[in-house]
């Protein structure tokens, strides 16, 4: 544990990213996650009906990329849109985490990060983890 810990404070990464729905995203905000650098890039997407995938795409890979994000916070559904893009991430900084929607309830077998630490921590293969 100790170990993640020095790969966050080495990068710097100190900012929680959010790729959701506008409510999710605009709760967020206004708890304060959000962020605007002097490039005016911003640690959120607000996806919409207009969102494309390749969109919600090159903004997660961004987002995996950037030096100061530590976690990464994808609303289930976004996430299935983009699931092999998901899947192949394998880096333990940013920290992927799948989130509910107000729409879209939080189905825990279609989780690939839950299915993983089932996984590490029962020694079954991760396929037969994410079928329970």
């Amino acid at each position: 544990m100790a170990t993640v810990a020095a790969q966050i404070s080495s990068r710097g990464a100190n900012l929680i990213a959010v790729i959701a729905d506008e409510d999710t995203v605009t709760g967020f905000l206004l708890a304060g996650v959000g962020n605007v650098d002097l490039r005016r890039k911003t640690n959120y997407l607000l996806v919409d009906s207009k969102t494309t995938v390749k969109t919600i795409e090159e903004t997660f890979r961004d987002f995996t990329t950037r030096e100061d994000i530590a976690v990464i916070l994808i609303s289930q559904y976004i996430a299935n849109m983009i699931r092999l893009t998901i899947d192949a991430y394998s880096n333990p900084i940013p920290a992927i985490l799948e989130i509910p929607s107000k729409d879209h309830p939080y189905d825990p077998s279609q989780d690939s990060i839950l299915s993983r630490v089932k996984h590490m921590f029962s020694g079954e293969p991760a396929s037969a983890s994410s079928r329970q």
